[in-house]
């Protein structure tokens, strides 16, 4: 692998997973082992989601800032940035091939099996070696090597194409924290009097493109100027008297419009969409004699609405059109509520606003716990274990002002002597009743409960990963699909319901199993899903994890009017990442949830009652 001084974020990232693979490859089978190639692998996450360049980060002396980044990776990247390589890598990463890390890039292709794949089938050249990867499993010749077979060569071959089919498209929460940080900026300029985003990103939509953003100013000139200067960007792409645009190191394109303020009203609708939206806003506004633009509202000759409404808008003789501050006098002059952006899809939106029908959408803040934490107490998990401790992960939630949480570590794996499994959650139950005793009636904690739980594998045949007697040891639990994702329709839901069925297996997790712009979500009859789930007390999750947005807001709304009941959770692994309720609950916005469709939103005497185990 290459290595240079000028990197970017998803240049170190991919340099720092080429090393967790050396290690996983060349290392022996030990604890060791296993936790520097974690430790890898949670830095290069860290990097590849941060949205400041880790090289401006250096320079600044800010490494410390990037979590998962601690002395000796620090002290590497320094001498990455600083010479161009790190001695130590190029010891680790000589003699393997680089292929591998090539294919490395596509999903389900781990360390060993790519290193596998080029060393039996003969690719050495990195350039091109998921194309040769391609070729030769369309030939067949995957399925004739040790270890694979027809399926897994399928399977190869579908996530091959998958890569070249994606468009470079970015995940809502980290297009979110660059945006947030651009308008930070332009928020400092005094000649800034509104900045928001636009488009699907203030939508919320699970990931977005091109980043765009408004600003009220009556100094368009200055604005622009100012936006261009942005520190953190790689090139301006265009600059223009009311626009511009800029490029960042990851390449990320960020447009910029700036309108004065008491047309901004307008241009925040026009531009927040969505497409379909706006046509359906459009028509209804021409039966009634009016015709919208970016610009405002302007009177058709055969109008049915009085004017007399539009007497407290600014009215612009020239151009004969009203022009509007702010959405809600927008959508007002309609004769319509004002509509949350999450909803803007056309989707009976305009026709609940009219009526004064729309829902009261759940806010971040309505949440009162968090169900589904991983802390480092468990070892030798089913999958990747947490990185801080229950202590630090409750500490933060008091910081959060929740009531009570939910710790559902992976369960241990199935392969482990019962009598092993079952020692290790008796001490984990053990500690979670003295940190819930050393809690109570202690001031300025808020957190009143930490509840036993696991995040619990269901099997391709719906059986759970855990012995029978093991669930004696758990308030209550998760259950979620990891593995065998392509199973028939009728096959999915047998094994979703069976594994829902011990009355403890209370939540089901990241329902569908999607990973956005990698993996599509599992088949499954969701109306016979919903109607178990309704009629047994099952609650589904809307997981808010990265790249999960998981269940996605088509089947939140379906789930809603079936009745099923929600939670929305973060599935951290680390205490830094419990901010990341935000993305959660705006899928269930987009969903049309209210605060009383999410379980978590009840506090904690309610909650108890609600749990019902």
């Amino acid at each position: 692998m290459r290595m240079h001084k000028e990197m970017t974020n998803a240049e170190v990232a991919r340099l720092l997973r080429g090393v967790a693979a050396a290690y996983e490859i060349k290392g022996k089978d030990s604890p060791n082992t296993r936790f520097r190639v974690i430790a890898y692998e949670r830095a290069a996450d860290s990097i590849e989601r941060s949205t400041v360049e880790v090289k401006d980060l250096w320079e600044d002396g800010k490494l410390g800032q990037v979590p998962g980044i601690g002395t000796s990776m620090a002290e590497y990247l320094d001498e990455l940035f600083k010479t161009g390589k790190v001695r130590h890598f190029e010891k680790l990463l000589d003699s393997l091939p680089e292929a591998m890390f090539e294919l490395l890039d596509i999903p389900g292709i781990g360390a060993k099996r790519a290193y596998k794949l080029v060393k039996e089938l003969g690719i050495t050249k990195a350039h091109g070696a998921s194309e040769k990867l391609l070729r030769l499993a369309e030939k067949g010749r995957i399925r004739t090597i040790e270890g694979f077979g027809e399926q897994s060569e399928k399977e190869i071959i579908d996530a091959i194409q998958g890569v070249y089919r994606k468009t470079k498209r970015f995940l809502l929460p980290f297009a979110t924290e660059v945006a947030e940080n651009i308008l930070e900026y332009l928020r400092k300029n005094p000649r800034v009097k509104r900045a928001d985003p636009l488009g699907s990103l203030r939508r919320c939509v699970s990931s977005v493109g091109d980043v765009d953003i408004s600003v009220a100013s009556d100094d368009p000139e200055e604005v622009i100027k100012y936006f261009t200067a942005y520190k953190n960007k790689s090139e301006v792409i265009e600059s223009g008297e009311h626009t511009a645009s800029i490029l960042l190191p990851n390449g990320m394109q960020i447009d910029l419009m700036v309108q004065p303020p008491d047309t901004y009203g307008a241009l925040l609708q026009h531009f927040t969409g969505s497409k379909e939206h706006n046509v359906a806003l459009r028509e209804y506004a021409l039966k009634k004699g009016m015709s919208l633009s970016e610009y405002g509202i302007r009177f058709l000759q055969k109008s049915k609405v009085q004017k007399s409404k539009f007497k407290s808008q600014n009215y612009n003789a020239k151009l004969k059109i009203y022009q509007f501050a702010d959405e809600k006098s927008f959508y007002n002059s309609l004769g319509m509520e004002w509509i949350p952006p999450e909803l803007r899809e056309n989707q009976g939106e305009i026709e609940a606003s009219i009526e004064g029908e729309l829902p009261s959408l759940v806010e971040v803040e309505d949440i009162k716990g968090d169900l589904h934490l991983h802390s480092n107490f468990l070892k030798d998990t089913s999958h990747d274990e947490g990185a801080n401790s229950i202590e630090s992960m409750v500490e933060e939630a008091d910081r959060l002002g929740y009531e009570y949480l939910l710790f559902t570590e992976h369960n241990p794996k199935i392969d482990e002597q019962e009598e092993k499994i079952m020692d290790v959650l008796r001490r984990k139950k053990e500690y979670i009743d003295k940190t819930n005793y050393s809690r109570e009636n202690r001031s300025g904690k808020r957190v009143r409960k930490v509840f036993n739980g696991l995040e619990i594998d269901i099997r391709p045949d719906g059986e759970v990963a855990l012995p029978d007697r093991a669930w004696d040891f758990l308030d209550f639990a998760v259950v979620s699909v990891h593995s065998s994702f392509r199973g028939s329709r009728d096959k999915q839901t047998k094994r979703i319901l069976r594994g829902l069925e011990h009355p403890k297996a209370k939540i089901l997790g990241h329902p569908t199993g999607r990973r956005i712009g990698e993996r599509e979500g599992i088949e499954v009859d969701w109306g016979e899903v919903f109607e178990f789930c309704k009629t047994n007390d099952k609650w589904l999750e809307i997981n808010s994890w990265w790249d999960r947005l998981d269940l996605p807001d088509i089947l939140v709304c379906q789930a809603i009017k079936v009745g099923v009941k929600l939670v929305i959770s973060t599935d951290s692994h680390a205490t830094d990442q419990m901010v990341l309720m935000r993305y959660g609950v705006s899928v269930a916005r987009r969903g049309w949830a209210e605060k009383g469709d999410i379980v978590n939103t009840l506090g904690y005497n309610d909650f108890t009652k609600e749990v019902r185990i």
